[in-house]
């Protein structure tokens, strides 16, 4: 018994004096030849460790009409205090009331459930992110990395501008913009013909996480309508504003749009010094364009200015009269309803009234006359003065960005795919082209 105990003793003291010199030893072990800990894990904590990672899990929440941050936040967290943390992170950075009905928040949540992060796509270039920082949110709106190129898109008129487009394979959105572009110039409601020709310099993001491409600045435009050449050229005025002007330098901006409606209407009647009055059944002059539309179809001011009239006039109906730059005068007649105030200052293209048949009218249209100098002109015929030119010291600049972007246009000849231009320094989505 007395043997055995001794032994016990002896081994556990021999125990004690070998770990007081294992623990000295690594003391005085240098940093460097210890092993990193990662060699030092064992397979079991290891296999841990991944089983924690895949287990993190992504939820997709569809936000629908009326769906607030707060409501989506309450019904998928428990914690309600997390909810208010996350949501005064979110509204420092972001407006809450922009969510999207149809798009969806990414929640991440991890092997406990705890919420991880939260993603919200803004837009094709922006998303929100979230993430647990240290036991509290952050949030901050992350730029989509992507790379922008000009590419040439080009076509021919079958059909409308709209059809057009559409055929060749690009989004129908690319109509508007064009029509924008050249709405000083071209009515494209009524304007083109089977035939006509069109070519833009558009600027392409493609992006790194493989979503679709999106389009940026249009940065130059030519369009051929019949023989008519009209195009167009981005470039920054001197208060570094971009804009568009001619080959030659003229801006494409004019102090009038080239007509009332904002959409598609038919001519019917002109200007003229003696027409017959379907009503009074008289001739005498008619002295301004009649536009056929149905009831409450907008009609916009054709340039900025200030309304000097805005009531019923007598056989004009419901009149809106507005006074614009170097003489001019613009007469709106006819209308359902009147939509700006006398003495108001208005926008060109601001929506001012909606078409009627008020006064002496046989059907629903706009009666729209100009007069300028106090003298009625004949709108149709109007040659629209423009509302600048590239300045002397400008023009070197103008000139050599111009015939680069013709440079890129022209090489659409050659392929039928896009083509993506060696010069990627339009990333720089600056004023300058």
């Amino acid at each position: 018994m007395r043997r055995t105990l001794r032994l016990t003793l002896g081994l556990l003291a021999a125990g004690t004096v070998g770990a007081a010199i294992t623990v000295l030893c690594l003391r005085y072990i240098p940093a460097t030849s210890i092993p990193a800990p990662a060699e030092f894990t064992p397979p079991q904590l290891a296999a841990n460790a991944d089983v924690a990672e895949a287990a993190l899990t992504t939820v997709d929440l569809p936000i629908k009409p009326g769906d607030t941050l707060a409501d989506l936040l309450a019904h998928n967290l428990k914690d309600q205090a997390t909810k208010q943390e996350m949501l005064a992170a979110v509204e420092k950075v972001f407006d809450v009331r922009a969510l999207r009905a149809g798009s969806q928040l990414t929640l991440t949540r991890s092997a406990s459930g705890t919420l991880e992060s939260l993603e919200y796509v803004i837009d094709p270039d922006h998303k929100l992110h979230v993430s647990g920082v240290d036991g509290a949110f952050a949030a901050d709106v992350v730029e989509i990395a992507g790379t922008i190129h000009p590419v040439p898109i080009c076509g021919t008129i079958e059909g409308s501008l709209f059809e057009s487009i559409e055929a060749i394979g690009e989004s129908p959105e690319l109509a508007l913009w064009i029509a924008k572009i050249f709405e000083y110039d071209v009515d494209f409601y009524t304007d083109p013909r089977e035939g006509d020709e069109f070519c833009i310099l558009i600027e392409k993001k493609e992006y790194t996480n493989g979503q679709p491409a999106t389009y940026r600045r249009i940065l130059a435009a030519k369009y051929d309508n019949a023989g008519a050449l009209y195009d167009a050229f981005l470039f920054p005025d001197a208060d570094g504003t971009a804009r568009y002007y001619s080959h030659d330098g003229h801006s494409l901006q004019s102090l009038f749009l080239r007509s009332p409606m904002k959409f598609e209407a038919r001519v019917s009647s002109h200007f003229s010094r003696r027409r017959f009055h379907p009503i009074l059944k008289i001739f005498r002059p008619h002295l301004g364009t009649d536009y056929a539309a149905p009831t409450g179809t907008s009609v916009q001011a054709v340039a900025a200015g200030r309304v000097s009239f805005s009531g019923f006039s007598g056989g004009s109906g419901n009149l809106v009269r507005i006074k614009h730059a170097r003489g001019y005068e613009t007469l709106y007649m006819h209308l359902s309803r009147r939509l700006v105030r006398r003495g108001q200052q208005v926008k060109q293209g601001q929506r001012i009234g909606l078409v009627g048949a008020t006064g002496l009218a046989t059907g629903p249209h706009l009666d729209f006359r100009v007069r300028r100098n106090g003298k009625y002109v004949n709108f149709e015929h109007l040659r629209l003065p423009r509302a600048s030119t590239i300045r002397a010291k400008q023009e070197p600049a103008f000139d050599a960005a111009r015939d680069r972007f013709l440079a890129l246009m022209e090489s659409a000849s050659h392929s039928s795919s896009d083509i993506v231009a060696s010069d990627t320094s339009s990333q720089d989505n600056s004023a300058s082209p």
